[in-house]
Parts: C-alpha cells; sequence; structure tokens
C-alpha cells in the first residue's frame, strides 16, 4: 500500500523511525520489499537524481511497482532523495511519487525558503510531501561532493523559521552525519545539543538524518581483503545514537552506503573466490539474500518492525 510519507511520520514520532532506502537496481528492490513483507515493517524507498539517470526513472517505478505487486503487504512511500527543480517536478506529475525532497541548503536562507515554498505549494495541490534541508552535510555520495571545510551545521532558531516560512513537512538536518563511506572519520558524532533545540522549538516537527549508515568495519575490512582500498578508520553513526536521535523527533533516516559496502564485498569476494566466473546472477542472489538479513537488523533498530498494521 502506497501512502504519503508524512502520513508516515504522524505515527512514528518519538517512537519509531521510518527508513528510507535508495535503490538503483531490481535486487535492491526485492531485498528490501521481501523484507518488510515479512518484518511488516512501514519503508521509504528513495530514487537519487543518480540513480534515475542511471536506470531512468520509468525503468526504477517499474521495479518498484512490480515489487508492490510481489509483495502487496507492504506500507511504503516513494521518495525523490536530494532531487533539483527538474527531478521534482517530473516526479510531481509522474503520478507516481507520493514524497519529495528540495535541497537548495547550498543556498542562501532566504533563497532556501523561496524555492522550497515554491515546490510545497505544487506538491500539496497533488498530496504530495515536501522534505527540505538546512545545513549543510560534508561527505561524497552520488553527485553529492562536500568537504568538510564548507560543511556547516544546523541552526535551531533558523529551522523554526524555515518550518513556519515554507510549510515543509519534514526536514533534513546537519547535525554530526556525512555522505558516503567517509564518515564521522574526525571522531565527532552526533551533536544532540542541537536535535534537543530543534525539537524544542519545533516540537512534534518530523527530522530527517542523511547519511545515516552505520559503516560495518567488517564489511570494510573484507572488502580491502578481496582488493578494495576503501579507508578503513571511517566509522558512521552507531546504533546508540539512532536509538537516542528517534526520542529527539528523528522520523526518517536515510540508508544507502551500507547497502553499497554490502553489494562491493559480496561480489568482489565471489569472483576472487571463484576464477573463472562470470556470471553475476550468482552473486546477484547472494546480495539480496543478505541484504535481508541487513534490512532486518535496519528495521529492528529502528523500531519500525511490525508497525505496518498502524497504517491499514
Amino acid at each position: 500500500m502506497k501512502v504519503n510519507a508524512n502520513k508516515l511520520f504522524e505515527k512514528a514520532y518519538g517512537s519509531f523511525c521510518i527508513p528510507a532506502i535508495n535503490i538503483s537496481n531490481p535486487e535492491q528492490v526485492h531485498g528490501l520489499f521481501a523484507t518488510a513483507q515479512k518484518m511488516e515493517a512501514p519503508i521509504i524507498v528513495q530514487t537519487t537524481p543518480a540513480a534515475r539517470e542511471y536506470a531512468h526513472p520509468l525503468m526504477l517505478l517499474s521495479y518498484i511497482n512490480a515489487a508492490a505487486q510481489l509483495y502487496p503487504d507492504v506500507v511504503y512511500a516513494v521518495h525523490v532523495d536530494h532531487g533539483y527543480e527538474a527531478h521534482i517536478y517530473d516526479a510531481i506529475n509522474s503520478n507516481e511519487y507520493t514524497s519529495v525532497m528540495i535541497d537548495a541548503s547550498h543556498d542562501t536562507l532566504e533563497k532556501n525558503i523561496e524555492r522550497t515554498k515554491a515546490i510545497v505549494s505544487l506538491a500539496h495541490s497533488k498530496n504530495i510531501s515536501v522534505e527540505a534541508e538546512l545545513g549543510v552535510l560534508s561527505g561524497k555520495e552520488d553527485d553529492i561532493d562536500i568537504n568538510d571545510e564548507n560543511a556547516l551545521y544546523t541552526d535551531p532558531a533558523e529551522v523554526e523559521y524555515f518550518v513556519k516560512q515554507t510549510h515543509c513537512d519534514c526536514l533534513a538536518v546537519a547535525v554530526g552525519t556525512s555522505h558516503g563511506v567517509y564518515k564521522f572519520s574526525g571522531g565527532r558524532g552526533l551533536r544532540f545539543d542541537l536535535l534537543e533545540d530543534i525539537q524544542r522549538r519545533v516540537p512534534n516537527f518530523p527530522i530527517v538524518l542523511h547519511g545515516a549508515s552505520t559503516i560495518d568495519q567488517n564489511e570494510v575490512s573484507r572488502i580491502n581483503a578481496a582488493g578494495g582500498g576503501l579507508q578503513d578508520n571511517a566509522k558512521g553513526i552507531t546504533e546508540a545514537e539512532i536509538k537516542k536521535a528517534i526520542t529527539h523527533g528523528v522520523c526518517k533516516l536515510n540508508i544507502a552506503t551500507d547497502l553499497r559496502l554490502l553489494w562491493t564485498r559480496v561480489f568482489r569476494e565471489y569472483f576472487r573466490d571463484h576464477n573463472g566466473e562470470w556470471d553475476h546472477l550468482i552473486p546477484g542472489k547472494q546480495y539480496m539474500e543478505e541484504l535481508e538479513v541487513l534490512l532486518a537488523k535496519k528495521f529492528e533498530l529502528l523500531g519500525n518492525a511490525g508497525k505496518a498494521h498502524l497504517y491499514k
């Protein structure tokens, strides 16, 4: 059952969190929906501009719609992540997306408000929820590449002003996470003082954390042992931080890097250990099986497992 993302947050606030999973291939969609149905867990399926350019929006939406037929009990929203106006307008007009994100965080505050308000007006007229962003996350993922010097923490006072001006449905904030695999290399962790201040200023308003993969060091080590060259001192957000963040109004947690690390490890190890093999379907099947295990752990951590009935 496809729903507006804002409806998911109404039940989740302060109690559990909705995982927002970036997908770019059928293996990820298959594994995501299979796990969501098995665990009765509401989810958000996300497509980035890079994924839309890689596989084409029609192809990605076909994957999602097929999975919804195969797993009819899944409660889900379909979301454009880090969209620019062209992607957002296309998504809204497709009548397939129930949520969009306008990322104008690199603009001035007033320009961000102006661009966000325009998207909110159009999206709300079609019952589509809008996520905005305030503050700039560091890191690299898809076409995002921001160094630490240009990253900015979100100002809680600006959050209050921004939400009142734009009427957005949820807001991604910069409180210490970063995009991509090179996370938290400085060991700073989440700024809970900022989350607490934001929650005080905009109570019951859904907050979003981007760059919220945990980065399993065992996966990084296995990738490097199979010929990879990943930085081995990076770390993601911890499970304890995630649980605490949920109590401070974080209702949506974006996860992409952990899925990519798993894919990289499975394929690197398979072709290393099976010299002469060339069939990608074999490691592809293994990836789907291991992805279900990974996602099941995420759903248990976020507390969305067993919550699908709340929306039916």
